[in-house]
């Protein structure tokens, strides 16, 4: 009886401390607060993410795994203007990031390429522009990419064709160029790269 206490009692305080909030849930508060004040939030839809409650995932449009981790951040047509910030990265447990049909400029972080473990990455329909970093081609567990309907230049970097998890990536409406020869994977009609058009041309010319 008593060794039964005993085991019963390591197991309740082994439990309570998987709940309190550790460095990870410090990392993803401060990870969270700061893509907050990247925002403009003109309905206040965001008003849940207090950075002074001890864990994020009673935050709206937070999900959260057994350990307390955030596994998803889902922000659909929320009329968000504001940016993607480096921050992110720091979501070591995300799996899904969808920010549709929102508001987002300028660039894509690459520390979303610290994101091993995300499979759903959807940022379609808003204002990002810049390059595709290829840092993305380190999300080996993505599953789903949706980057169409934005302001992206430039290459879809072959980093990105060597995930072995991609089924589906969409680089529609934006203003980019080939840097591989793509598979049905991939949606979205552009030509190859300048320089991987030229390439053999030039060198039967010399």
């Amino acid at each position: 009886m008593a060794m039964g206490a005993i085991c019963w009692m390591l197991f309740t305080l082994t439990l309570s401390a998987s709940l309190i909030p550790g460095a990870h849930s410090l990392s993803e508060i401060q990870a969270l607060n700061a893509f907050k004040r990247s925002f403009i939030d003109p309905n206040n839809v965001l008003s849940s993410w207090d950075p002074s409650l001890p864990n994020p995932c009673s935050w709206f449009y937070i999900t959260c795994n057994w350990e307390n981790k955030v596994t998803a951040v889902i922000l659909i047509n929320k009329n968000l203007s504001g940016n993607l910030v480096p921050e992110l990265g720091l979501l070591s447990s995300l799996e899904r990031l969808v920010l549709s049909r929102n508001r987002l400029t300028r660039t894509i972080p690459p520390e979303l390429g610290n994101l091993k473990r995300l499979v759903y990455l959807k940022l379609s329909s808003n204002q990002i522009s810049g390059n595709i970093p290829p840092s993305l081609g380190n999300l080996k567990s993505l599953h789903t990419l949706g980057l169409d309907n934005n302001k992206l230049t430039g290459k879809v970097p072959s980093q990105i064709a060597t995930i072995p998890a991609l089924r589906f990536a969409d680089f529609s409406n934006n203003n980019l160029c080939w840097n591989f020869w793509p598979t049905p994977v991939f949606q979205g009609s552009y030509p190859l790269c300048q320089k991987e058009v030229e390439g053999p041309t030039l060198a039967a010319e010399n």
